[in-house]
C-alpha cells in the first residue's frame, strides 16, 4: 500500500479527494476490505443517444464535484452523476495530446484495455486550447499581453492572411463584403436552428407578424430581446425589449405570464415578484403590439433569437442571428457578452446589475449585425476572435492567480461561483484545500508540472506509477510524438477511416433478372435500417445492387438475414466490398459486439417512420428491465430514422429481447434485430464522417496515404505500447479512483476532430479492466 501523506494532522493517501479527512478516521478505511461498511463510490451516465456529446464546461463540472465534493460546496455535474463522492480515492485525468476520437476508432483493435475497462464515453467538443480549458494553463507565449484587453488590434491578434481562408466566417460567407439579405437566415436553417416556421405542427396557434413585403439590403433593422421566467407551462416572458437601427428603444415592457411562476430566475432575468404584481399587460398584448411596430419588410435580429420568438409563440420570416453570424467550428457558438466587447468594445451584462437587460442586449445584437455588415467578413476575421477569448481567459487566469496570492483561505468564494467563473483557478482551489495536484507530462506556467516536454511516456508511466497514490487529483499527459499528429498524417487518417467506414456501410446484393424492381429492393433491405443510398450495378453481366445504410447494425443485419434470400424474384447473395481494408471487417465487427459499451444494448429495424418515441416506449413496456430506449435522428432534418436503440439494466434480459423482438409485429410492420455495434456517440461520429465534406484533392489524399503507410506498422505498435502503460497505471490505482482518459480532438485553422472521452470509478460494479 502506498504510503499516505500527513498534511497539518491530517491525513492524505491516494485518496480524499473528496477534501482532507482526520488520519485516525482515514486509517480505518484503507484495509482493502477489513471495512465492510465502507460505501463505494458509483458513477451513472446518462449517455446514451444524443446525450452523449460534452463540452469543456461540463466536463469541468464533473472534474471539480469529484475533486473537491459538497465540503467544498461544488455540486453535482449536470450530465452524470457520482454516489458517494466523499469515498473517491483519488481523480486520475490520462490526456493524450493531440490525438481524438477518429485515432481511437482507427486503432480500435490495439486500445484494448480501453475498450474493456471503461464503460461509459462520450464525444468531446474540441477545443484551441485543450489543457488551457481544462485547468486554466497559461496558453499565450505572452502572457504581458494578455491584460491589455480584447480590443487590442496587434500584430499578434491578427492571423496569416494564408489562415483567414480556414476562418469559419470566410468559409461560411466568404471574403467579400455582403448586403443584409446575405446573412439573413434560409427557411433550411431556420428549421435546423428550431425557429418558430409557419405551417409546422408545433406552431399552429402562434402568431404570424405578416411581414410579407420582398426584403432588399436596405430593409429596416430591429434589435430583439426577451427575459423569460419558468412556469408550469415552462419559459414564459416577462420582459420584452424592441430597439430600431438607430438603436432607439420602441418597446420595453413587463408582461404577465399566464401560469404560476415556479423560478423567476431573478440572477439571470432580474425579474422579481415585486416587479410583477402591478403588471396587466400579456402576451396577446405584446404581439398585437409588435404587430403594429414593425414594418411590412422588417428584419429581426438577436442572439440565439429563437429562444425568443418561440417564448413569444410569433412566427416571422425574415431574421439574422448573431449567435450564427459570428461562426465558429463544431456548432460552437460565442456568447453575446463576449462578442460585444470583443468587437464593439462594449461591457454589457455587467456583474453589478441584477439580471440582463433586454433593451442593451437588442441593442448590442443590432450593433453587431451592423458591424458585421458594414466591415464584412474579411475585416470580422481579422479581430480572431478565437485568439481573443483564449486572452480573456487567460487575462481571467493570471487575476485568479494574483487574487488567490493575496487572499489565500478566501478561495471559498470563488468555488460558490458557477463553473465558468472558477475555472481558471482550479488547480489554485485544490491546492487551497490541501490537495496538490500532480501534473505530468508538460511543462505549466505555474511551476505545477514535475517534468519537463521531452520526457518520454515511459518516463512519465514510471513518475505516475510512484506518485499519483500520494496525490488526490492527477493529470497525466501521454503522446504519440509530433512525427505521428502532424496536420497532413491526420489527413490521410481520416481518409483511411472515412474509407474504411463507408466500405463497412457498404454492401452488394444480386445477381438480380433484367428489369428488376427498384422499389421492392429498397423496401426489402430498407427492413434492416436506414438506407442512405441505393445504385444499380450494370458493369456486371446481371444486374447487381450497391447499398450503402447510415448505420453499421442495418448492413450487418443484412449480410446475415438477406444473404441466400429471395428478393425481387430472385435468390441473391449479399456481402460487403472485398477490400484490403475490409480483410479484418469479421474481427472488428465481433469486438464491437462484445464492447463493454454495448453490454445490454441492442438495436431494432423496420419501424413505421410515423411511430412516435411515445409509441416505440409502449411498444416496448413489457420488456424486461428496459432502461432506455433511443430514436436516432438525421442530423440536418431532424427527422427520426426506421430504427432504434434499447438499452437493458442487464445483459441477459437483452438477449432474452432479441429472441422475443426478431419477427415482432408493431403497428403492422415486422421488427428485426441484432446486438449493437454503434453506441450514440460513435452513431453521431459516424453519421458526421459520411456527412462531411470531402477532403482536399486526390494527389495530396494520395501522397499523404501513401506517407502514412510507410509508418502504419510503427504507428500501430506505439498505440498497442500506450494502451498497455495505460492499462499499467490503471491497475496500480486504488479502488474507487475515478479514471477518465481523453482524447482531447483537433481544433485548429487545418480543421477539426471531435475528442473522445472515457470514463469509469475502477472496480465500479464489481467490474474488473482485462
Amino acid at each position: 500500500m502506498a504510503k499516505a501523506v500527513c498534511v497539518n494532522g491530517y491525513r492524505r493517501p491516494g485518496g480524499g479527494a473528496g477534501g482532507l479527512q482526520p488520519a485516525g478516521k482515514r486509517r480505518k478505511a484503507d484495509g482493502g476490505g477489513r471495512c465492510p461498511e465502507k460505501k463505494s463510490s458509483r458513477l451513472s451516465a446518462a449517455l446514451f443517444g444524443d446525450d452523449c456529446e460534452i463540452n469543456h464546461d461540463q466536463l469541468y463540472e464533473l472534474l471539480k464535484y469529484a475533486a473537491l465534493g459538497k465540503c467544498h460546496n461544488a455540486t453535482q455535474p449536470s450530465w452524470c452523476r457520482i454516489y458517494h463522492q466523499s469515498h473517491l480515492a483519488g481523480v486520475v485525468v490520462i490526456v493524450l495530446h493531440e490525438m481524438s476520437q477518429l485515432h481511437f476508432y482507427k486503432f480500435y483493435l490495439q486500445f484494448r484495455h480501453l475498450r474493456k475497462a471503461f464503460q461509459h464515453r462520450f464525444t468531446l467538443i474540441p477545443s484551441t486550447n485543450f489543457l488551457a480549458s481544462l485547468y486554466g494553463e497559461g496558453a499565450n507565449p505572452k502572457p504581458q499581453n494578455a491584460a491589455q484587453g480584447l480590443t487590442s488590434t496587434s500584430s499578434d491578434c491578427i492571423p496569416e492572411s494564408s489562415h483567414l481562408q480556414c476562418d469559419p466566417i470566410i468559409q461560411k460567407y466568404g471574403e467579400k463584403k455582403r448586403g443584409l439579405t446575405s446573412y439573413t437566415l434560409t427557411l433550411e436553417e431556420q428549421e435546423k436552428n428550431d425557429y418558430p416556421i409557419k405551417g409546422s405542427p408545433g406552431c399552429k396557434d402562434y402568431i404570424y407578424t405578416e411581414c410579407d413585403q420582398q426584403r432588399t439590403d436596405s430593409s429596416p433593422l430591429f434589435g430583439l430581446d426577451c427575459e423569460m421566467c419558468l412556469t408550469a407551462k415552462g419559459n414564459e416572458v416577462t420582459r420584452v425589449s424592441l430597439v430600431d437601427a438607430q438603436g432607439q428603444c420602441l418597446l420595453n415592457e413587463l408582461v404577465k405570464p399566464e401560469s404560476t411562476v415556479l423560478n423567476y430566475r431573478t440572477r439571470f432575468s432580474g425579474i422579481t415578484k415585486k416587479m410583477l404584481l402591478p403588471v396587466k399587460t400579456t402576451l396577446s398584448d405584446i404581439q398585437t403590439r409588435l404587430k403594429k411596430l414593425l414594418p411590412n419588410d422588417a428584419v429581426l435580429v438577436g442572439h440565439s433569437l429563437n429562444a425568443d420568438l418561440q417564448a413569444l409563440e410569433m412566427i416571422h420570416p425574415s431574421v439574422i442571428d448573431t449567435s450564427l453570424l459570428f461562426a465558429r467550428n463544431e456548432g460552437r457558438r460565442f456568447k453575446l457578452k463576449f462578442l460585444a466587447k470583443a468587437v464593439l468594445g462594449k461591457e454589457i451584462q455587467c456583474e453589478q446589475m441584477l439580471g440582463h437587460d433586454p433593451a442593451e442586449d437588442a441593442r448590442a445584437a443590432l450593433e453587431l449585425a451592423q458591424f458585421f455588415i458594414e466591415q464584412g467578413p474579411a475585416k470580422v476575421a481579422e479581430l480572431n476572435l478565437e485568439m481573443l477569448l483564449t486572452t480573456e481567459k487567460l487575462a481571467e487566469v493570471l487575476q485568479n492567480k494574483a487574487a488567490l496570492q493575496q487572499q489565500g483561505c478566501r478561495v471559498q468564494k470563488q468555488l460558490n461561483e458557477p463553473p465558468h467563473s472558477s475555472k481558471p483557478c482550479f488547480l489554485d482551489c485544490l491546492q487551497v484545500t490541501g490537495q496538490k495536484p500532480l501534473l505530468l507530462g508538460r511543462l505549466d506556467a505555474s511551476g505545477l508540472c514535475q517534468s519537463n516536454p521531452s520526457t518520454s511516456n515511459k518516463q512519465i508511466l514510471q513518475r505516475a506509477l510512484e506518485d499519483v497514490p500520494l496525490s488526490a487529483f492527477s493529470i497525466i499527459q501521454f503522446n504519440l510524438g509530433p512525427e505521428y499528429t502532424a496536420s497532413h498524417l491526420l489527413a490521410g487518417l481520416c481518409e483511411e477511416v472515412r474509407g474504411k467506414l463507408t466500405d463497412m456501410l457498404t454492401i452488394y446484393a444480386g445477381p438480380f433478372e433484367e428489369g428488376i424492381c427498384l422499389k421492392s429492393v429498397k423496401k426489402e433491405f430498407g427492413r434492416c435500417g436506414p438506407i442512405q443510398s441505393l445504385t444499380v450495378l450494370t458493369e456486371t453481366y446481371q444486374p447487381y445492387v450497391c447499398i450503402q445504410y447510415e448505420v453499421l447494425e442495418a448492413a450487418q443485419l443484412a449480410v446475415e438475414s438477406l444473404n441466400g434470400a429471395e428478393v425481387a424474384g430472385s435468390c441473391i447473395k449479399v456481402q460487403r466490398p472485398v477490400t484490403a481494408a475490409m480483410l479484418d471487417c469479421d474481427v472488428l465487427i465481433k469486438e464491437l459486439e462484445l464492447d463493454v459499451e454495448n453490454e445490454g444494448v441492442i438495436y431494432v429495424a423496420g419501424l413505421k417512420k410515423s411511430l412516435t418515441e411515445t409509441d416505440l416506449q409502449e411498444e416496448f413496456s413489457q420488456l424486461k428491465d428496459l432502461e432506455t430506449l433511443f430514436l436516432p435522428k438525421d442530423l440536418q432534418s431532424g427527422k427520426h430514422r426506421n430504427c432504434c436503440f434499447l438499452k437493458f439494466q442487464k445483459p441477459e434480459s437483452a438477449v432474452e429481447a432479441l429472441e422475443v423482438i426478431n419477427g415482432w409485429m408493431a403497428k403492422g410492420s415486422r421488427l428485426r434485430s441484432r446486438n449493437a455495434l454503434a453506441s450514440g456517440h460513435l452513431w453521431r461520429w459516424i453519421w458526421q464522417m459520411n456527412h462531411s465534406p470531402g477532403k482536399p484533392g486526390r494527389n495530396i489524399v494520395h501522397e499523404t496515404t501513401e506517407q502514412l503507410s510507410d509508418s502504419e506498422l510503427d504507428l500501430r505498435k506505439k498505440v498497442k505500447k500506450l494502451d498497455h502503460r495505460i492499462k499499467k497505471l490503471y491497475r496500480s490505482l486504488q479502488n474507487n479512483t475515478l479514471c477518465i482518459v481523453l482524447f482531447p480532438g483537433v481544433n485548429s485553422t487545418r480543421g477539426s476532430q471531435s475528442g473522445l472521452g472515457l470514463m469509469g470509478i475502477k472496480d465500479d460494479g464489481g467490474r474488473s479492466p482485462c
